[in-house]
């Protein structure tokens, strides 16, 4: 890894004085005086470390924080200051950074946080690395599993990838339906232009159909310059509408037209949008159900299901499940360099009985979480009491709904009541969470 270090300050004493102490140190050293000159020497050449000031002459030390994360996230980022105070340390870790210190202790202090800094910057460049060497090519090739319900999906995937036809991937949350849309557009001809994903339940209307349709400057307060919209940056490509369930019915009648037209209207403009998009959309909801309830629309519905793929829950391929297991394991061993020497032998029967209402992501944070904790082995005490018990439970059909119900209770007892919370420990998303606690009469 580079031992690049970039100072920002300007204080040409401090600058010098901190690049002799580093240089001596073995690192290699760049200085800039401004923000705006730190910037650009970042954008030329990697820094896995920066160290700022946070009085600049043009621009708050701490703003550039975001700066410098936008263009590289793996990049650690040291703040220093002659004025410090509890506000701004606090602002700065929230931002990023990875450490803050007082100017008159950096002779002390310096060393031995840039050291630690680059080993962390180290680190994490070391695991995007296998993170994408380690089945993250997005191929149907790398969908584990080979139960009948899985090969299925990927069967009819394969077939419509080669096309442009609208796809709609339904499945329950963690099921991998993200994962189905992103190998039908890398198998597609439409490979070398953009994906683009978005998550229609993670905006608010107004915020959303700006994000899908762009803007103009001017067109309201704080619109300063043109955006492009995800329609616009999609063109070529393939359009990921995730949760497209919980989209605004006021919203969906523009959707629906600029999927008919290939063409839309930006906020502020008067003059259509040309774009070529291949739309896949994905949902946990029935949208049938939806449309009798007036929640969604039926010829919205009819125009992007043209292929319907169904995303079986894991529950429903148990056959897979010790593949992901051991698929998982190798993965985070590699990610968190842990060598596992030994499975036991409860271990796997535990996970294979257990009725996995977060379905693969679940099944993923489970494992992750085992690797973290063992030893070298991995045995059934490492699984959280509900997988670790699931021998013991009667998960037969006729009680699965119980069964879940009794596992969601105690996750959000354990959360404190706190639903997001819940949700982000049982893997599934905020608005599932809501409708299981209202199909339970719990809500």
């Amino acid at each position: 890894m580079s031992k690049n270090i970039l100072i920002i300050d300007d204080e040409p004493e401090l600058r010098t004085l901190l690049a002799r102490l580093l240089s001596l140190e073995g690192y290699k050293i760049d200085t800039a005086g401004t923000g705006r000159e730190g910037l650009t020497s970042f954008r030329k050449e990697e820094h896995p470390l920066v160290i700022t000031d946070v009085r600049l002459p043009d621009v708050n030390g701490l703003n550039l924080i975001p700066e410098i994360k936008k263009i590289n996230p793996l990049t650690e980022i040291i703040v220093l200051t002659a004025y410090g105070t509890i506000e701004d340390g606090v602002k700065a870790i929230k931002e990023g950074a990875f450490d803050y210190i007082t100017k008159g202790d950096e002779d002390s202090k310096i060393v031995p946080v840039v050291k630690n800094a680059l080993e962390k910057a180290s680190l994490h460049k070391r695991l995007a690395h296998l993170e994408k060497q380690v089945g993250q090519k997005y191929s149907f090739d790398n969908i584990t599993g080979n139960s009948q319900a899985i090969r299925h999906a990927v069967d009819v995937s394969t077939r419509v990838a080669l096309t442009d036809t609208p796809v709609l991937l339904i499945g329950e949350t963690g099921t991998g339906k993200e994962i189905f849309a992103q190998s039908i557009h890398y198998s597609g001809k439409r490979k070398k232009h953009p994906f683009v994903a978005v998550n229609c339940s993670a905006f608010s209307k107004d915020l959303l159909e700006s994000e899908m349709f762009g803007y103009t400057a001017g067109a309201f307060t704080g619109a300063n310059k043109n955006k492009k919209g995800l329609f616009e940056e999609a063109d070529g490509g393939t359009l990921f509408l995730d949760e497209i369930g919980e989209l605004e019915i006021s919203l969906q009648a523009k959707l629906l037209r600029a999927i008919e037209t290939n063409s839309f209207i930006k906020t502020g403009d008067t003059k259509p949008t040309i774009v070529d998009v291949r739309i896949i959309a994905a949902t946990n909801r029935n949208l049938e159900e939806e449309i009798k309830t007036g929640n969604f629309r039926d010829d919205l519905y009819y125009r992007i299901s043209v292929v319907k793929i169904d995303i079986p829950p894991l529950r429903e391929r148990k056959d897979d499940i010790k593949e992901l297991t051991d698929f998982f394991i190798f993965l985070f061993s590699q990610k968190l360099n842990k060598k596992i020497n030994n499975v036991s032998d409860n271990f796997l029967p535990a996970i294979i009985n257990y009725t996995f209402p977060g379905n693969i992501r679940e099944l993923r944070n489970i494992i992750e979480r085992a690797v973290i904790l063992s030893d070298g082995q991995l045995s059934a005490d490492l699984l959280p009491k509900d997988v670790s018990n699931s021998l013991k439970q009667n998960t037969s059909s006729g009680n699965l709904e119980e069964v879940e119900k009794s596992h969601i209770l105690k996750i959000l007892n354990e959360a404190g009541g706190n639903k997001t919370k819940a949700a982000e420990i049982l893997g599934i998303g905020l608005t599932t969470l809501y409708r299981k606690l209202q199909s339970y009469g719990l809500e």
